[in-house]
C-alpha cells in the first residue's frame, strides 16, 4: 500500500478544469465532472471579498441546511 505522502496527482492536459479543487480533493477522484467536485469547485473558486459570492454561499448554506433542520423538526413535533 502507498504512503499518502508519496501520492502524485494524475497529470492530464485540462488543468482548468482543476481549478477551485485542492490536492487531497483530487486524489480522492473529485473533479468538476462529478457532483461533489462541482461543489467542491464552486466553494474553491469563490472570493469573499466579492459581495456577490458571499451571497451565493449564504444561499448555499441555507438549501443544505433546509432539509435537515426541517428533518429533525418533524420528528420533534
Amino acid at each position: 500500500m502507498h504512503d499518502p505522502d508519496e501520492w502524485e496527482l494524475p497529470l492530464t492536459g485540462h488543468t482548468s478544469s482543476l481549478q477551485g479543487i485542492p490536492g487531497d480533493a483530487q486524489l480522492m477522484g473529485l473533479d468538476r465532472n462529478t457532483e461533489e467536485g462541482a461543489l467542491v469547485a464552486m466553494a474553491g473558486s469563490m472570493n469573499r471579498n466579492k459581495r456577490s459570492h458571499r451571497v451565493v454561499a449564504w444561499v448555499a448554506i441555507v438549501a443544505l441546511a433546509a432539509p435537515v433542520l426541517f428533518s429533525a423538526l418533524a420528528l420533534l413535533l
